[in-house]
């Protein structure tokens, strides 16, 4: 596994980190969840990332008795707040980041995380106050850096106008070979300051991996077919898209790749890129997507990856 800085900040994360959205504490039982963070350790991975939405604070709870007897030194945490956690808890101000982060903190039964981020831009709050909260909770040793997910351009830049008040280090967007959105825009404005990418969905919920396949149903133990974990598949396997991914699986093959290689291997090609989050349900999953760290692509197979999704 190889390593590169995240942003600013004084940490070092795996290329390929544990996610568990939609996984741990909802579609991923408790045994077969630990034997995907055991998976991750094994591999080399030290990054696993969170939120207090997935699963209602089940995720963190679940993550919170998995890593309870591991070093605490020997992982980097990240977990996220924004989204309702009840009718009245919601958003970025500063009374929600103080509760927020404190009840993250319990859930996962430590003192800190490494990664608090403002899972989305709240246009409810004044982005003072969400900047000022943030950097009291920095200046209170629960959090150490700080990040954000899926802010526009706009949002980030007047957010830089306020680092005196705090400084983000890590951006969380969607990014993969068939989501692109961000790459004009937020990764210029981001490297620019100091600030990481921290990508998800790099397989594109899966469908990257290859198992999908157009007109057949879905495999019997896999995401799309889960009542918990299939939530926002429908965009990934319409044929349009299943066609796209049926055009890239002989470029892995000439790569000498397997697809999730290519798709993995294709995100971290960029420099801006610290790290990409994997899920997982299986740890063959986990161990599969961590050895696609160090690979890389040739000006050929970028170029006929380009041709493959146009």
């Amino acid at each position: 596994m190889k390593y590169r800085k995240l942003g600013a900040s004084d940490l070092s994360v795996s290329e390929i980190s544990l996610g568990s959205w939609l996984t741990f504490g909802a579609g991923v039982d408790d045994s077969a969840g630990r034997a995907c963070v055991d998976a991750a350790f094994d591999s080399g991975i030290n990054f696993i990332d969170t939120s207090n939405i997935y699963g209602i604070g089940a995720a963190e709870e679940f993550l919170g008795r998995a890593l309870k007897d591991r070093k605490r030194s020997s992982y980097v945490l990240a977990t996220k707040l924004y989204f309702p956690m009840t009718d009245a808890d919601k958003g970025l101000s500063r009374a929600q980041i103080r509760k927020q982060l404190d009840a993250s903190l319990k859930r996962l039964k430590t003192d800190f995380v490494d990664l608090y981020q403002c899972h989305r831009y709240d246009d409810e709050t004044p982005l003072e106050e969400t900047m000022e909260a943030l950097g009291e909770a920095v200046k209170s040793g629960k959090v150490r850096w700080l990040g954000f997910s899926e802010w526009s351009p706009q949002q980030i830049a007047a957010a830089l106008k306020l680092s005196g008040l705090a400084k983000f280090v890590s951006s969380q967007p969607q990014y993969s070979i068939l989501w692109r959105q961000h790459e004009p825009g937020v990764f210029p404005l981001c490297a620019a300051n100091g600030i990481g990418q921290i990508v998800w969905s790099p397989l594109a919920q899966g469908v990257l991996t290859g198992k999908y396949k157009r007109g057949a149903p879905p495999p019997a133990d896999s995401r799309a077919m889960s009542p918990e974990m299939s939530g926002f598949m429908s965009r990934w396997t319409a044929d349009g898209v299943l066609a796209k991914v049926d055009r890239l699986r002989p470029i892995a093959e000439q790569a000498g790749m397997t697809l999730p290689h290519l798709a993995l291997a294709w995100v971290l090609r960029r420099a801006e890129v610290s790290s990409a989050i994997i899920g997982a349900s299986r740890p063959a999953q986990v161990v599969e997507n961590a050895a696609a760290s160090g690979k890389t692509l040739t000006a050929d197979v970028l170029k006929a990856i380009d041709a493959a999704v146009a």
